[in-house]
């Protein structure tokens, strides 16, 4: 035997001594009908009354003493079972979208991780590699800086598996309360304790995405012709690792950012200065998010002076956070790695009035002639110039116009790293589309 009420297994002998309790109500079934009984809340106030009423107001179970009392007068008042039926309703959806949404998709993001590791570990091998070759031609005096530029990449090699560990570890917590929570709403669905059921509350939103994902700028290792009195330049230059999270406060990861959604106190990312991305640009200007910085006074972080000591034209910023300048008094093209500047590209004859990093990489030089009766746009990749654009005054409008229809893609205006169309006429004008 079992009382439905009091939750306790009773023998034949036990029954009548277990009813004579009379300070509550009892129940007493077959041990296989167990459970069958809607197990009331008692009410607070006017113990031992069960509740069988729910006061939205108040958000509590009420009984009819609190009812005929006149403290829920004007109150809506709904039948407790429906509160039941709605919590469990609720339960059995959270359970089907851990089950068939959450937990999968955090299971598949685990599953990448040891890609990623491996992915870490073959890209440092062929930077090493490619540290390695150069090395290999250059005197024994260099062996030692080597050896610097080796620990550089085995440094960003750890700063990037702790970032991935790092990522790991949320995702590995996250799903592990997942699968806990599963378990425990499974109990919920098999339960009828109504206080039990009534003080759930759905973690779902919580879940329902993924710990906010970094990104990652890989490093990459440029050679240069070795000259034994700049060892160390002329080794070459080891891009940094730069790994950037969305915008989210550190101590917040392990929650989500919802569309369209809270400010953000700030950016987690190594680099000084950040490229823009591909995607594209929105016609209509709107605010995104707003960023707070601790450099509010307009604080200067890093500056270096040109080689020829006079203003640049035009600047653009590589994929990986180097700055390209154009500096029309010496005629060159020059890229700031640090603090030291690297001439790229010097022309006879044409002055550099604008550049800009194309989608891929390469980069785009406007030009005029000296005596400024000429306009031209050079690619460049490197120092190599690839591909050369140019019009005088009597060419037709129609032949630009038909280049242009040409080289064009849907793409709004204004972006580096993006698909790019040029137009060239006597006053050059570049429009990035």
């Amino acid at each position: 035997m079992c009382c439905d009420i009091c939750h306790i297994n009773l023998c034949i002998a036990c029954v009548g001594e277990h009813l004579f309790d009379r300070s509550k109500e009892h129940k007493v079934v077959p041990f296989e009908e167990r459970g069958s009984t809607i197990n009331y809340p008692k009410c607070q106030k006017h113990s031992p009354k069960t509740c069988e009423l729910h006061c939205k107001h108040c958000n509590i179970p009420i009984c009819a003493s609190c009812v005929s009392s006149g403290d829920h007068e004007h109150h809506k008042n709904i039948d407790i079972l429906t509160i039941l039926s709605n919590k469990k309703e609720l339960i059995e959806n959270d359970l089907q979208e851990l089950k068939i949404f959450i937990c999968p998709k955090f299971q598949q993001a685990a599953s990448k991780i040891p890609a990623q590791k491996a992915d870490v570990k073959q890209r440092s091998l062929n930077l090493t590699a490619a540290l390695n070759k150069q090395g290999e031609a250059m005197h024994k005096e260099i062996n030692s800086l080597i050896q610097r530029k080796q620990s550089e990449i085995e440094d960003m090699d750890k700063q990037h598996l702790a970032a991935i560990t790092t990522q790991e570890d949320l995702i590995n917590k996250a799903l592990n309360e997942i699968k806990q929570v599963i378990l425990d709403l499974q109990k919920l669905l098999v339960s009828d304790d109504i206080c039990l059921v009534s003080e759930y509350t759905s973690r779902n939103e919580e879940f329902r995405n993924l710990p906010p994902q970094f990104q990652v700028t890989l490093p990459t290792f440029s050679p240069h012709e070795i000259n034994k009195e700049q060892l160390y330049q002329q080794l070459g230059s080891l891009s940094e690792l730069v790994i950037t999270y969305p915008l989210i406060d550190e101590a917040a990861r392990r929650t989500e950012e919802h569309d369209g959604g809270k400010k953000t106190p700030g950016a987690v990312s190594s680099p000084k200065v950040r490229p823009f991305s591909d995607k594209l640009l929105s016609d209509t200007p709107r605010i995104l998010t707003d960023i707070q910085t601790e450099y509010g006074g307009g604080e200067i972080l890093e500056s270096v002076k040109t080689i020829s000591e006079k203003a640049p034209k035009d600047i653009a910023v590589t994929r990986s956070g180097g700055l390209v300048y154009a500096d029309c008094s010496d005629r060159s093209i020059n890229l700031v790695s640090g603090t030291q500047i690297h001439t790229l590209i010097k022309q006879r004859g044409w002055k550099p009035r604008g550049l800009c990093i194309m989608s891929s990489g390469d980069l785009l030089v406007a030009m005029t002639s000296d005596d400024r009766k000429q306009t031209k746009v050079v690619r460049y990749s490197g120092s190599t110039e690839k591909q050369i654009i140019q019009w005088d005054d009597k060419e037709e409008d129609e032949k630009k116009q038909d280049w242009m229809y040409k080289h064009s893609g849907p793409y709004p205006r204004g972006a580096n790293f993006v698909p790019d169309i040029i137009k060239v006429v006597h006053k050059i004008t570049i429009k990035l589309e």
